[in-house]
Formats: structure tokens, sequence, C-alpha cells
């Protein structure tokens, strides 16, 4: 059975950090490109970061450059998300998500690109 399990969300105030994991399980890992998105109530879900299998391609939303970190550990099927300077607009719900790259790309930005899933964990930054 495939899993992704997130961790790591919390209340902070602004200009704080967390970061944010994701442990995935049933898969062979190093085989999925990675993604995090996030959603707040009343909003689609939007793209954050992602990363290929071996790590060595990232992209980002451009309201998160130089801001979060998207890394992956293959060894110990892990994915992270540091975020740093949180602003009251990374408010959220993050999810990870896995799918197996098909073609020439190594990372991917749509969500219907991804099968794979966690049940999120919350962002919330206060004023």
């Amino acid at each position: 059975q495939v899993q992704l399990v997130e961790s790591g969300g919390g209340l902070v105030q602004g200009g704080d950090s967390l970061r944010l994991s994701c442990a995935a399980s049933g898969l062979t890992f190093s085989l999925y490109a990675m993604g995090w998105f996030r959603q707040t109530p009343g909003k689609e879900r939007e793209f954050v970061a992602a990363i290929s299998r071996s790590g060595g391609i990232t992209y980002y939303r451009d309201s998160v450059k130089g801001r979060f970190t998207i890394s992956r550990d293959n060894a110990k099927n892990k994915v992270f998300l540091q975020v740093n300077s949180l602003k009251l607009e990374d408010t959220a719900v993050y999810y990870c998500a896995a799918t197996l790259p098909r073609g020439g790309a190594n990372v991917y930005i749509r969500g219907s690109d991804y099968n794979t899933w966690g049940q999120g964990t919350q962002v919330t930054v206060s004023s």
C-alpha cells in the first residue's frame, strides 16, 4: 500500500521557519518525482515546489523562491520542504505528492500529474 505522510506543520509567527517532512512507504521512492502543494479553504490547490528523482532538479512557484527549499533523502524515503521567512499568505494545508516520471520531464507542477497524495499538514502563520 503506497502511503505518504506529512508532518512538521504548526502555528508560527510571521518570519518564522518550519521544516515539513513527507515520509513515503509502499513504493520505490527513488523512482518517483515528488512535489509539494498547498490549499486554503475556498481556493484551488496550488503548486509550491517540485524535485526530480535524484534531487538534482528543483522548481518553485515564484512567490516562494528564495524562502522555500525542497530536498529529499532517498535512503530514508523522505522529501522535505524547508519554509523560511513565513508570511501570512503561506497559511495553508501543505500536501506532498508523488509521481512516476514519463516522457522527458524531471519535475511536475500540475496536480493532475501526480497520482499519490498525502493527507496534508496545516501551516498557520500569525501576525
